[in-house]
């Protein structure tokens, strides 16, 4: 996404196509609405506590290295959907753009830890892809559909996550993740889309709430460890 710096910085309202995303920016300080992106808000069971948030801010460090890890295992699982679904092209075409995507955003993140002077260094996975991934059904085609929910929710969250750090980020780290708003959004949108068309509507619907209550119960309980889509920090 590109974005028009000036505009912020004359304080206009910025409006993001059909994510729904609305935005200002004055004095160094970027406010988001209240009623940004409705349909995601929506979606998800629950917010994102108010101290994973703070704890989000006091460690910036970890959180742009597991957001540069999460870029790029995002990219990594849609080259993967493509190898195994190879007969489903309207899969393969979303999935190429969304790789594609991924990886410029993880190179985004790298030069901006760059500047920051943050050293790269191996941090763990923490728990929720991998927690939501044991929800998926091991048989197909209904694997692909609870393959394709978990990714809507996990961009979800992504945009979410963005839309609570924003107002209280750096210029430079705040436009940054502002920009990465209406892509999150997309994603999720292309995400449920193909779970409705791989799928029976009736066993969709049953799977996102399946899907909801375990992401919710990964973001609201306590967890151990801090990461960009970890729970309530245990120490809170």
């Amino acid at each position: 996404m590109r974005l028009r710096l000036d505009a912020y910085q004359r304080g206009r309202l910025v409006v993001c196509g059909q994510a729904g995303i609305i935005g200002a920016f004055r004095s160094n300080t970027f406010t988001v609405s209240p009623m940004i992106l409705p349909e995601i808000h929506e979606f998800l069971g629950c917010r994102t506590p108010d101290a994973w948030v703070q704890a989000a801010l006091a460690d910036q460090e970890t959180l742009l290295i597991d957001h540069k890890n999460c870029e790029f295992k995002a990219a990594s699982t849609a080259l993967s959907l493509i190898a195994k679904y190879h007969s489903h092209v309207d899969l393969i075409n979303m999935m190429s753009r969304l790789a594609r995507e991924e990886l410029v955003h993880h190179e985004q993140v790298m030069r901006l830890m760059k500047r920051r002077k943050i050293e790269l260094r191996q941090l763990h996975a923490g728990r929720y892809a991998s927690s939501l991934r044991k929800v998926v059904r091991s048989h197909e085609p209904v694997k692909l559909v609870d393959t394709l929910v978990v990714g809507a929710f996990i961009e979800a969250r992504s945009c979410e996550r963005f839309e609570a750090l924003v107002p209280h980020l750096d210029e430079e780290l705040g436009k940054f993740y502002f920009g990465l708003l209406k892509s999150e959004a997309r994603h999720f949108q292309g995400y449920l889309k193909l779970a409705y068309q791989y799928g029976d509507a009736k066993d969709v619907a049953q799977v996102i709430e399946r899907v909801r209550a375990a992401e919710q119960e990964l973001i609201e309980s306590p967890d151990e460890e801090f990461r960009f889509h970890s729970g309530v920090p245990a120490t809170a």
